[in-house]
């Protein structure tokens, strides 16, 4: 993790235009292991306006993906029966098909379940995108919850972090037992 760190700290820095530590406290690099380990992840950072109550919604939070997805929809609806690109550099593996309008919908209803205090309506029926995965709404935003709080370099599942515990000669992983207690929760 140290030679894949280092170089986005300085690169970073660089850009900044500062000097020291980049990865302090709040900030960390994470290696996503699976399709829904980055779905995961890109929810989550999505949802950072929603979470800091700078934004009531997803069409409201400014600088995120999403909200530049609700807006393309908004000028023209074809957009939203588009699949979701696939991610710039990432080879092995991308997110899950889907299209933009079962994003846009997994987000806001990942959001609603985060902030059950949250003004609005929430939805009765989970959105497509969830059943496709095979995924249970409480799993979802369990997991969309711990790449925040309860894994710590790496992001995935109980199986995937065995794996790359093995494949880095480590005992064990920060997260394993967050990712033993979700798969009991299935």
């Amino acid at each position: 993790m140290k030679s894949l760190s280092e170089p986005i700290a300085r690169r970073a820095n660089s850009e900044d235009k500062v000097t020291g530590r980049f990865w302090e406290g709040r900030f960390k690099c994470q290696l996503l292991v699976s399709e829904k380990s980055i779905l995961a992840t890109m929810t989550y950072v999505d949802l950072n306006p929603v979470r800091a109550d700078i934004a009531k919604g997803v069409s409201t939070s400014s600088y995120t993906s999403v909200k530049m997805r609700h807006d393309e929809i908004c000028k023209n609806k074809a957009c939203a029966m588009e699949n979701l690109a696939p991610l710039s550099g990432v080879k092995s593996f991308n997110v899950p098909p889907m299209t933009e309008a079962e994003y846009i919908d997994l987000v806001d209803f990942t959001g609603r379940e985060l902030h059950q205090g949250k003004r609005g309506v929430i939805k009765a029926d989970e959105p497509k995108a969830l059943r496709r995965l095979g995924l249970d709404k409480d799993h979802w935003t369990m997991k969309v919850k711990g790449v925040g709080t309860s894994y710590w370099r790496v992001v995935g599942n109980l199986e995937e972090l065995i794996e790359k515990a093995k494949e880095l000669k480590q005992r064990t992983l920060f997260g394993i037992g967050f990712a033993a207690f979700e798969k009991n929760l299935r």
